[in-house]
């Protein structure tokens, strides 16, 4: 039996472990952006009650829609499974 393959692995993982990385927080102090704590979030198109429950019900057929193609597909594969498996002769 060979390990060759986990060997190399092991010794690929121990060398980039060892190289230097700078953090995700060095690298935007690093940057020279100033940030501020007391940023907000700001939209500028509002959506009123009646607008997001339009949404909501045109995403939910929408997602109605993509479940019964992937059923109806699934239906099929399993068909054309069961007819190979039961009645073609290897």
């Amino acid at each position: 039996m060979s390990f060759g393959g986990a060997v190399s692995a092991m010794v690929t993982a121990l060398k980039n472990n060892k190289r230097d990385r700078k953090s995700a927080l060095k690298k935007l102090k690093d940057s020279g952006v100033e940030y501020s704590g007391k940023t907000e979030l700001h939209f500028e198109n509002q959506a009123s009650p009646a607008e997001l429950e339009k949404i909501r019900k045109r995403v939910k057929e929408e997602n109605r829609k993509i479940v019964i193609r992937n059923m109806i597909i699934m239906v099929v594969l399993m068909a054309i499974a069961i007819f190979f498996i039961g009645f073609v002769k290897f």
